[in-house]
């Protein structure tokens, strides 16, 4: 079995991407890893090729900064990645630069794509997600977050990244067919210190946006308001060791008080619907 890894990336140093933690994170069980680097402001090339690995193959590209509705270039310059994996891969596994597996994941989903490899129904591979907010002790509890995610597909097969690169589609818009697996995504992109949160919003929404929505909805602040959130609750859990040095070197002290952190009634009932099988949230995939 060849598993090729993918993923993007642009100014991981300026909006403080753990690019090096995700592409670490999965390397192990990749054959090589495809990382697509944009022309970027800081020195995210020279990142990358510290890393050091006979795995990692950099192509680099110039994004179209002139794209700015519904972050399609994000897309673009993940299908660019995905067009120079190997023709004898089995497998690509997409990881973006702010999502990280932890290790503790890593022999399940190898003995999925073992299981899965000759299932020709199968497209890909559904993950479940934890996003961590405002700091690495903190994460999302309301259905505002996406839960599942397709980070495995079958190449060869016309699947192109969708919409902003969240997911995946095939052919003339089909969903992908997924097998869900017990494995997870750390996403860690929205901890940041404020300034630089507040600097990524402000850039990043021009991949959407044109600049009069952006000067009527971004507010012009030095630093991001992380209090302007609906639900959280502690993280109990073990962060992935390729973290570590991380989270030890930076200090983000952002503090809640999680008494008055409380489900509006929408959320409620989405997660009372989500318990008997009902689930409203939007899925870009068809599971089998």
């Amino acid at each position: 079995m060849f598993v090729s890894g993918f993923s993007f990336v642009r100014n991981a140093i300026k909006y403080d991407y753990p690019i090096i933690e995700a592409i670490l994170s999965i390397l192990p069980i990749c054959d090589e890893f495809i990382i697509a680097v944009g022309n970027s402001e800081d020195e995210t090339l020279e990142l990358i090729k510290s890393i050091n690995s006979n795995k990692i193959k950099i192509i680099e590209t110039i994004w179209d900064d002139s794209i700015r509705e519904g972050g399609r270039v994000l897309a673009i310059e993940t299908d660019k990645a995905l067009a120079a994996i190997s023709n004898e891969s089995d497998w690509a596994f997409y990881i973006q630069g702010d999502e990280v597996v932890h290790e503790k994941y890593l022999e399940n989903i190898k003995s999925a794509m073992l299981h899965y490899k000759d299932n020709t129904e199968v497209d890909g591979l559904l993950f479940k997600y934890t996003h961590f907010y405002g700091s690495y002790k903190y994460i999302g509890d309301s259905t505002r977050w996406y839960d599942r995610e397709i980070r495995v597909i079958r190449p060869k097969r016309n699947i192109y990244s969708y919409r902003d690169a969240q997911g995946f589609r095939k052919n003339n818009n089909e969903k992908l067919k997924v097998k869900e697996i017990d494995a997870e995504i750390y996403h860690y992109g929205w901890v940041k210190m404020p300034e630089i949160m507040q600097r990524k919003q402000e850039d990043f929404n021009k991949l959407w946006h044109d600049d009069a929505w952006i000067d009527d909805n971004i507010p012009k602040v030095v630093k991001f308001d992380f209090s302007k959130i609906d639900k959280l609750k502690l993280f109990t859990g073990t962060h992935p060791e390729v973290m570590s040095q991380r989270i030890n070197d930076k200090k983000y002290n952002y503090e809640i008080d999680l008494s008055g952190n409380k489900s509006s009634v929408k959320d409620k009932i989405k997660k009372s619907l989500k318990k008997i099988g009902i689930n409203l949230s939007y899925q870009n995939y068809i599971k089998i």
